[in-house]
């Protein structure tokens, strides 16, 4: 495992009462790069991000951040570094965009000071940084899809953590809205000119084409377990593909960023083109 890694998992085993999801994982999160974790439904992707952010307390091992367990540190520092979005996170009914992006500063908050210079600044960056200052004073329920999940991934930016976490960000969202959110997630790993530095994002994801396309290093898991992990140009392989969904595909290069790119091998036979029935002849006598 890197020791400088600021983010890691070791030996964790994670269950909800008697059912074990993940035992004896070991997980590194790369700093400042994103981390996508696929694999097929119910093999323990969010749930171990869910423990990555100590939303879940591991049934034995410990997510480390710094090297010291999440389980001895206290909850304020914990939110000061990490941040979490879940899959389905749900806003106050009638909250305005400026209130829930403002939310994401209460880590930072005492109660001898509510609200600071840094606070408005972090909220404001966040906004202007994920494209919705202009909805600023919309009731977040009024939103579409993709408007709303760059008002919590703001919201996120503004807890102004160095680790990101995300659970499925695209979920039930339009092709649109999903490169969108992604894009977005992309440029948050990226050091700006201006000195804005790069987020290290851990992203959990079911569309393997969009992990790889997205992806710095890339999480493969199958039944609580990492088969595969690295760089997706190295790791996804027709191979992988078929251990870790049950599915024959061919791999090749994405012709828009090289990146793999899985198509899927057909599992039926198309039918055959029906043949046009022939011409009638027109008879001049009829």
């Amino acid at each position: 495992m890197t020791a400088a890694a600021r983010l890691s998992a070791r030996e964790l085993t994670l269950a909800y009462e008697d059912h074990t999801v993940v035992d004896g994982l070991d997980l590194v999160i790369p700093d400042g790069k994103v981390t996508v974790i696929v694999g097929p439904n119910a093999c323990g992707k969010s749930t171990t991000l869910r423990a990555l952010g100590r939303l879940l307390k591991p049934k034995n091992g410990a997510v480390l951040l710094d090297g010291a367990s999440l389980a001895k540190l206290p909850t304020r520092k914990i939110a000061q570094q990490i941040g979490l979005l879940p899959q389905t996170p749900v806003a106050p009914d009638a909250i305005t965009v400026a209130d829930l992006v403002a939310r994401g500063r209460q880590p930072h908050q005492h109660w001898w000071q509510q609200w600071s210079d840094d606070d408005e600044r972090a909220v404001t960056e966040a906004m202007a940084r994920t494209d919705v200052t202009a909805l600023a004073e919309r009731p977040v329920d009024e939103l579409s899809g993709g408007q709303r999940q760059r008002v919590w991934i703001a919201m996120a930016i503004a807890q102004d953590t160095d680790i990101l976490l995300l659970d499925e960000p695209t979920t039930y969202l339009d092709i649109s809205h999903q490169v969108e959110v992604l894009d977005l997630v992309r440029q948050l790993a990226t050091a700006t000119h201006d000195g804005d530095r790069g987020r290290t994002v851990a992203v959990v994801l079911h569309d393997l084409n969009q992990a790889a396309r997205y992806a710095d290093h890339l999480v493969a898991m199958k039944k609580g377990e990492v088969v595969a992990e690295g760089a997706p140009s190295e790791i996804v392989t027709e191979d992988l593909v078929r251990q870790v969904f049950g599915l024959d595909c061919v791999v090749v290069p994405d012709p828009v960023t090289g990146s793999p790119l899985v198509v899927p091998g057909a599992p039926w036979s198309a039918p055959s083109p029906a043949r046009p029935a022939p011409a009638r002849r027109h008879d001049p006598t009829a």
